[in-house]
């Protein structure tokens, strides 16, 4: 969760030297891309790029910590430059933002789906403790992200830390309204239960512990019932069974995995004219190079067939004509890994927005 991402080919993102201005302002680009389908190979490249990031920061931080996760390792990681890693993120820490981001975003997600909202102040605080601590049993790497390395980012990381701590205990506060019991405790009880129950996970991911997470449910939610409940109510929690488990949708969306890479199969980097050629092949089989050529804005003869013989080397595309040695135009095709990545860049793009 800590970078933010400078360059990569400007032609890429759309942005010209001394065009970036501020995060916001680049984002709101970002935001009228994807809405434009004009541009809309443009920003297919530029959400993979971000994707690719983000997944690239995940893997370096895991390994090496925040404090070794260059700028640098992070793109090499991603298979990106550092120019286009800082036309997306301002630094490190701003990735790891990003991620941070992300993690809570996808909980949040995850708790709206289980629908907890009318449910009593116990039942809603047992339930939302299950979400969370499925969601981290079952990404461990952005688990550890969240809960381990996040403490060693700078103020904007800890500060996006402390206000997702801070709206936990929020709602544990709301115990105070259960009873006599409940009506003796103050904020810092709440804060002093989501700091212990963090440290209790927290120290289960720093020793690779293999015992399930939610193993955990009975006796964080009996030192929550406790506090606010009392002793009787405290010993009902820890011998209540465990929730069914939710079942994650096929296909649920995972923005920071390398798996949404479109182009892992092949050893080459994804830009933007790269994406304008595939997409032209997909949508017109059978194209010739001037046509491709035409699609994808590039003027040169010379460098629309050097791009296709190299995506036919890597078994992306396939010539079906004669070519130049019989006088017969090229006719251009994808193979199956070709449709394959074609199909992942149309996904990859219209997921985002399914999900807000």
């Amino acid at each position: 969760m800590a970078a933010r991402a400078r360059g990569g080919a400007r032609a890429v993102v759309g942005v010209r030297v001394g065009e970036r201005g501020s995060l916001a302002e680049r984002r709101e680009r970002r935001a009228t891309r994807l809405a434009s389908p004009r541009d809309a190979p443009r920003a297919q490249v530029d959400e993979i790029q971000h994707s690719r990031l983000l997944a690239g920061a995940v893997a370096v931080i895991d390994e090496l910590g925040f404090e070794q996760s260059t700028v640098t390792r992070i793109a090499a990681r991603a298979r990106v430059s550092r120019r286009t890693f800082y036309e997306l993120f301002d630094n490190r820490e701003a990735c790891l933002v990003a991620l941070l981001d992300e993690v809570v975003e996808r909980v949040a997600r995850d708790l709206a789906a289980a629908g907890l909202e009318d449910l009593e102040w116990r039942e809603r605080v047992r339930g939302g403790l299950w979400v969370i601590l499925s969601f981290l049993e079952r990404e461990p790497l952005l688990a550890r992200i969240w809960v381990v390395h996040a403490l060693h980012g700078g103020a904007q990381t800890l500060e996006r830390r402390e206000r997702v701590l801070a709206r936990l205990a929020a709602i544990l506060d709301e115990g105070r309204r259960e009873g006599p019991r409940g009506g003796e405790c103050t904020l810092v009880t709440a804060e002093g239960l989501v700091g212990g129950a963090l440290g209790v996970v927290y120290a289960r991911l720093r020793s690779g512990d293999p015992g399930p997470l939610t193993g955990l449910l009975d006796e964080l939610m009996g030192m929550i019932a406790l506090q606010y409940l009392g002793p009787r109510a405290a010993r009902r929690e820890q011998r209540r069974p465990a929730p069914a488990p939710r079942p994650v949708p096929e296909g649920e969306r995972v923005s920071v995995r390398a798996e949404k890479d479109p182009l892992d199969e092949v050893d080459m980097r994804l830009t933007y004219r790269t994406a304008r050629v595939l997409e032209c092949i997909s949508e017109r089989p059978g194209a010739s190079n001037r046509e491709v050529a035409e699609s994808a804005g590039i003027t040169d003869p010379g460098q629309i067939s050097k791009l296709l013989r190299r995506l036919e080397r890597l078994g992306l595309t396939v010539n079906a004509g004669g070519g130049h040695l019989s006088g017969e135009p090229n006719e251009w095709k994808l193979t199956p890994l070709g449709d394959q990545v074609a199909e992942r860049l149309i996904v990859l793009t219209r997921e985002p927005t399914e999900a807000t």
